[in-house]
């Protein structure tokens, strides 16, 4: 109890900016380990051929549904264990991890082995063509078998993160990540294995973090996960869904739009795929950096606003706006200069990948700035159980803009098309989420005015 009660001075008492700082440069790095050796099975892979390279690019839409489920059930659990932690509650936090700990390692058995069953079709829909075909089913065959520790690390470290204890998230991730590394070049090439071997040691590294990961849980001061606390009660999961669902929103509709996508670039060819693929990975490293940051964040505003302290959540907020936005101008301006070369660390030989990808990237780094107020918004308005308000904005990037745009201005503009939908769309969420972010940082204004009027 001594531990929890030092948390929660922690937590409520700590200078915002030291709070979010060191809450966040753990998470930055875990988040940025896991990007790096997810581009890391893009780079070895791409060695292999344009093909092969497509076919991560495949698998990228399948993550994102794992991700999915395993964020949505993270981020429920963790952001309720805050909340109740923050209202001195550990005996519900703890029945809170162990469901949704348990409940999602059952669903990646579940997606494991119908994953298995229907592999071919599977790989079909997630938009392989007949030249990628062979290189995807390699790939998704060894994925599939990491995928119950995949999704449950997730909410592991959602878990850890959401109770101050970020640190510990990011060496679980991070010697996971490590290790991927190291095994993609000896699996690949030493043992002849191809993408096959990329996704075998993904998983293998994803196994030794989900370990280590558990171990961390009730070290440090931490809720220690336990099956006696399995509680599957209807009120525990309406909770965890109701703060989740947005995270399943976002998470999904990147499947499925990773999927439209990979269908509408396979007319212009595998290059087409494969650059696309590429700066999608790119990205997914810069935008690591961004939710490290953000993750910062969310405990604090999670904690703080459990405790009824509406002005810290307001300050960190602010905080983490000004800071992400000079960070993601500067990644953007650099992004945009040396982009030729940045495509050509992945397919140097292939002057088609590399012009598709310079000019996807560039349009792409023109509006990439406006993601730290979508981002930092989205997190905020979900944190506090906005659910409405972070579900409009979790479906706006993927599902109201891009997939619209995704499936006409091909028709129109052909490849280009395909590389602007989502430049247009990351502009037309950020239109949105800007009157309701300050909405929003209004309303908690007016709750700490009258929580002072109270005192």
């Amino acid at each position: 109890m001594k531990s929890l009660d030092a948390k929660y001075i922690k937590m409520t008492q700590t200078p915002i900016p030291n709070l979010v700082v060191n809450l966040a440069v753990p998470s930055i790095i875990s988040m940025v380990i896991t990007a790096v050796y997810n581009m890391a099975d893009t780079y070895f892979v791409s060695q292999i051929n344009t093909s092969a390279s497509g076919a991560v690019g495949i698998s990228f839409s399948l993550m994102a549904l794992v991700q999915a489920i395993g964020f949505t059930m993270g981020m429920g659990s963790g952001n309720y264990i805050a909340q109740l932690l923050g209202q001195k509650d550990p005996d519900k936090a703890a029945k809170v991890a162990a469901t949704g700990f348990f409940t999602t390692f059952g669903l990646g058995v579940v997606f494991s082995v119908a994953g298995m069953i229907f592999l071919n079709p599977l790989v079909r829909l997630l938009g392989a063509t007949p030249t990628i075909l062979p290189y995807a089913l390699d790939y998704t065959r060894y994925i599939l078998l990491g995928i119950p520790f995949i999704m449950s690390s997730y909410v592991l470290n959602n878990i850890l993160r959401f109770q101050g204890s970020a640190s510990y998230s990011m060496f679980g991730i991070g010697f996971g990540g490590i290790l991927n590394i190291i095994l993609d070049p000896i699996f690949i090439f030493k043992l002849n294995m191809g993408t096959g071997g990329a996704a075998l040691a993904t998983s293998i590294s994803q196994f030794i973090s989900f370990c280590l990961l558990f171990i961390a849980s009730g070290k440090g001061g931490n809720l220690k996960i336990s099956f006696a606390n399995f509680k599957p009660k209807l009120e525990i999961y309406k909770e965890i869904l109701r703060i989740g669902m947005p995270s399943f929103y976002r998470q999904s509709l990147a499947s499925i739009t990773g999927i439209i996508l990979n269908q509408t670039a396979g007319p212009f060819g595998d290059a087409a795929i494969a650059a696309m693929s590429i700066i999608a990975r790119v990205f997914h490293l810069a935008f690591a950096a961004l939710l490290g940051f953000g993750q910062g964040f969310q405990p604090v505003s999670g904690y703080n606003y459990g405790a009824k302290l509406y002005d810290r959540v307001v300050e960190a907020f602010w905080f983490c706006i000004k800071i992400s936005a000079i960070g993601l101008t500067i990644v953007s301006v650099a992004g945009f200069i040396f982009s030729p070369q940045i495509v050509s660390l992945f397919r140097k030989d292939d002057l088609k990948v590399i012009e598709i990808g310079t000019a996807a990237m560039r349009y792409q780094c023109i509006v990439f700035p406006l993601s730290s107020w979508i981002i930092i918004n989205n997190m905020l308005v979900q944190t506090i159980g906005k659910t409405r308000e972070a579900s409009i904005l979790s479906l706006a990037r993927q599902g109201l803009f891009f997939l619209p745009l995704i499936l006409i201005l091909p028709s129109f503009l052909g490849l280009t098309g395909v590389q602007l939908s989502q430049p247009i769309a990351d502009l037309a969420t950020f239109i949105l989420a800007l009157p309701m972010g300050i909405r929003v940082i209004k309303e908690l204004n007016q709750l700490q005015r009258e929580q002072k009027t109270r005192i």
